[in-house]
Formats: structure tokens, sequence, C-alpha cells
């Protein structure tokens, strides 16, 4: 990739995770990535909406490969989902609480604004959910247990990010790791008990258990 069109990507990613898709203007952009202002039309020409579009791309990949090779790195996926919660508790911290998923920001706005980006953000997630599925199947989790599972450990840690970067506070995101992680302990727990041969496995039903379980415990769920 030209130097000049990763600068701009790598720049534009930082202030849309930041800032806003809204919030961040072209003029912006190009100061900070010291390129000259029409080099994004000519690396861009559909302009500031396929900048978005491909800085979703690539910024949502890039995210992806981080999470999941932290998680891939622990044999022990409890440990993992630890892992992975507190390095992202600790990277708010140390950026004072800016850094957090590099599209959520993204997301949020252009939902119901922006067909483009919206299906591009859509498009980051469905990838996230499939890639962590199938890591977590390979954990020997049930194909629906993975599935339920990653769906929780992702809105778990989006949810925990707006939460603790409006409370500048990482509580939100050691709540939502112990949630995920009981969630998990509770599926690999059925698995194991089921485990004998020709024994059927059925963990779904110990993690719909606990998925209820942790439901009625908060106030309001079921009022």
């Amino acid at each position: 990739m030209n130097d000049t069109k990763a600068r701009i990507l790598g720049t534009s990613g930082e202030l849309f995770r930041r800032n806003g898709y809204t919030g961040t203007g072209l003029k912006q952009v190009a100061a900070e990535a010291r390129a000259p202002f029409g080099s994004i039309y000519h690396f861009f020409p559909g302009g500031k909406q396929q900048l978005g579009e491909e800085v979703i791309r690539s910024s949502g990949e890039e995210y992806a490969r981080l999470v999941f090779a932290i998680l891939d790195a622990h044999p022990d996926i409890l440990e993992g989902i630890e892992v992975g919660f507190r390095l992202a508790g600790e990277t708010l911290v140390a950026t004072d609480y800016a850094d957090a998923c590099p599209i959520a920001t993204v997301a949020l706005e252009v939902a119901s604004t922006n067909e483009v980006l919206r299906v591009a953000t859509a498009d980051v997630f469905t990838s996230w959910i499939d890639a962590g599925s199938a890591l977590l199947r390979d954990r020997g989790f049930e194909e629906a247990d993975a599935r339920r599972l990653i769906l929780g450990f992702i809105t778990s840690l989006e949810g925990a990010f707006v939460l603790a970067r409006a409370l500048r506070s990482t509580e939100p995101l050691d709540a939502a790791g112990a949630t995920v992680l009981a969630a998990a302990r509770a599926c690999l727990t059925h698995v194991s008990e089921n485990a004998s041969p020709g024994t059927p496995r059925h963990s779904h039903r110990a993690c719909d258990r606990h998925h209820t379980t942790v439901a009625e415990e908060i106030p309001g769920v079921h009022s």
C-alpha cells in the first residue's frame, strides 16, 4: 500500500475512534496524516464516505486479529477471556479512556443515517462473530454455544467500553468479563459432564440456564 494512503487510513482510524465519523473533518485528517489535502480524493475519489468505509473494514480486521490472537494464545479459553477483558481495561487507562473499539463509535453514528457505512460495520461485526464462533468450536464448545458465547463476548465488550469511557472507570469491563467467564465456564462444565462415549452433549441447555439466571438477577429485566 502507498505510504501516504496508509497514513491517511491510520490517522482516520484513530480520529474516527476518538471523535466519531461526523466529528472528524477531511482537513484534519490531511493535517494529522501529513498528507496533501488533494491526496485524500486521489486515493479515495468517493470522498469521506469511501474513506470511512475503507477505514471501518481495515481497522475492524486489524482489531479482530488482535483480540482473537489474545484468545488463541491461551490454551485455557477461560484464561484468554479474562486476559482479553483485562488488557482492554489497561489500554483504556493508558490512553486516558480514548482508545476502545475502532468501529463502535462510527457504528452508532451511521446505523440509521448512512447505509453504506452501516453495511460496512455489519460486515465487520459478522466477521468477528464467525471467527470467534470457529475459535470456540475448536476449543470444544458446541456450535450453538459457540455463537451464543461470542455474541455475548462482543456485546459485553462493546457495552462495557461505552460505560467505561463515560464513567472513566474499568469497573464495567471487570464486570462484563466476569459475566462472560461465568457463561463460558457453565458451558464447559456441562460439556465435561456429558463427554462420555455415546452420550449426547447438550451444553447449550446449561448456557441457556446460565443466561436466564443472570438476566433474572438484573433489576427490571423481567419486570
